[in-house]
């Protein structure tokens, strides 16, 4: 239950990332002790930018950002495990929170590790860990801190159905201040109570009361309302302004009224609001597939075996099942089990008992995007992957992703992971695949544009092998055969 005393403040903000990325423009607005807030905004907007802000990693260049009481703590779940971390032991990592690592350690570590319903060894490494249970880990880092206020950067990314639930009623339960970045809409309406909103366009931040959907329709309304007013006004200004001209030229006393029609048109003026703009959403597109050599014997993927993980053991099952143009298979099974290291080993053709068709060019979404390599620009790695240069269909994709030429001219290290996403998506459409391997897709991508992908994966006329545990995506996206790895 939140209080009335304020634990952080933005007070006229002034952020700028880099030279050219203005993220704050004297923003201002206050968080309850004990709230729990969603943080929404475009992709690119700056959300994690502000996160780090609060975190003290960035100073604003002007303006202030107070906890109070001032020494306050703050922790993050973050939305991937840093590189330099992925070979420490579980017990390391976890040790890295402390100045001062406390005796009894391992204590602290079973109670966040229950609290976000995660058996492992505290030997063993984090990189041996899937992507559901590196997400459980990175939750945990953040509780075994015991910070004042809590800052949740896409938790909910890898997690399974049971992931995603168990980490909604820990949240429901939670006492303290919470701020998480999600674009996962059931999970926000939960337990949320209020939004801050990033304007993109203007460098403000919105401050509303009410869960993610309730304020999402707020937000709708007061857009049209201002339409509307708008509207108005500029049918009152051309009314006023052609009335001018007539009174104008009549001479005499109608100059006077011809003043008063060009005041009355100002004031309509002024009235106008500027009304925010709303979020892009990406264009329709599509995947093509290449094209096949006349001998082709129509198999893309063969899978004799699939590798699992089982009670901690590596466990080979013997399968059966050819992939052909159009076939889409769903593999399932719970966060642990397997999948996306079996999907890395297909891509990368070194899975045993699994074939991909000769000639057959396979397009991989990686989860972690780290297929990517980012000392890249953004234009270079899709320039990469065209067998036939073309700049004017390069920039034309790119643009259909809401990656313009600023943005196709950083560094892919520098752009957010929700632009990092959609960079792998027009990647794709470039390189025309046969085969496409896609490791939770929806990761980091804004709401608004996941029907856009889901008919894109629909129509696509290649093979398709697929891992998602977003169940509306998935419903999107027709599948004929779904592997269920856990009833293996």
């Amino acid at each position: 239950m939140a209080s009335n005393n304020v634990v952080l403040r933005f007070d006229e903000v002034i952020f700028n990332y880099g030279e050219h990325k203005p993220i704050l423009d004297e923003a201002s607005f206050s968080v309850r002790d004990g709230s729990k807030i969603a943080l929404m905004g475009q992709n690119g907007a700056g959300k994690t930018s502000l996160f780090s802000l609060i975190l003290g990693e960035h100073k604003a260049q002007s303006g202030g950002v107070f906890l109070s009481p001032a020494d306050a703590t703050v922790g993050i779940a973050k939305q991937v495990v840093r590189s330099e971390e992925m070979d420490c032991t579980i017990r390391d990592f976890f040790a890295k929170t402390f100045k001062e690592v406390p005796y009894n350690l391992d204590k602290h570590i079973a109670e966040v590790l229950d609290a976000v319903n995660l058996k492992t060894d505290l030997t063993k490494k984090v990189r041996e860990h899937s992507g559901g249970e590196q997400a459980r880990l990175l939750l945990a880092y953040a509780l075994i801190q015991d910070p004042d206020v809590l800052l949740l950067d896409e938790p909910t990314n890898n997690l399974d159905q049971d992931g995603i639930a168990h980490l909604t009623a820990f949240l429901v339960m939670y006492e303290k201040t919470v701020i998480v970045i999600s674009h996962d809409a059931d999970f926000l309406n939960a337990f949320t109570d209020g939004v801050l909103y990033l304007d993109s366009h203007m460098h403000k931040v919105e401050q509303y009361t009410g869960n993610y959907s309730n304020v999402v329709a707020e937000i709708a309304e007061r857009i049209e309302r201002e339409l509307a007013q708008n509207a108005r006004a500029e049918r009152q200004i051309k009314l006023k302004v052609a009335q001018a001209e007539v009174f104008a030229h009549k001479g005499g006393k109608l100059r006077a009224v011809a003043k008063r029609m060009r005041e009355a048109a100002e004031e309509a003026e002024e009235s106008m609001v500027e009304t925010r703009k709303e979020d892009k959403t990406i264009r329709d597109f599509k995947i093509s597939v290449q094209e096949f050599p006349f001998d082709f014997n129509g198999a893309i993927l063969d899978i004799k075996k699939i590798g699992i993980m089982k009670e901690g053991k590596s466990v080979a099952r013997e399968f059966a099942l050819t992939l052909r143009r159009e076939s889409h298979i769903l593999l399932a099974g719970p966060n642990g089990i397997g999948k996306s290291t079996f999907l890395e080993r297909v891509a990368a053709a070194k899975a045993p008992g699994v074939t991909i068709g000769d000639g057959v060019v396979a397009g991989y979404y990686r989860q972690d995007f780290s297929t990517l390599d980012y000392a890249m620009t953004g234009y270079d790695c899709l320039n990469a992957v065209m067998t036939k240069k073309d700049e004017q269909m390069l920039r034309s994709i790119a643009a259909g992703f809401l990656l313009d030429g600023k943005v196709l001219g950083n560094q892919i290290k520098y752009m957010s992971e929700g632009q990092k996403g959609l960079l792998s998506f027009a990647r794709l459409v470039l390189m025309r695949p046969g085969l496409l391997i896609l490791d939770e897709p929806t990761n980091h991508i804004n709401f608004r544009h996941l029907p856009v992908i889901a008919k894109a994966l629909n129509d696509y006329q290649g093979a398709l092998l697929l891992v998602s545990h977003i169940p509306d995506f998935v419903a999107q996206i027709r599948i004929d055969t779904t592997v269920d790895l856990g009833i293996f």
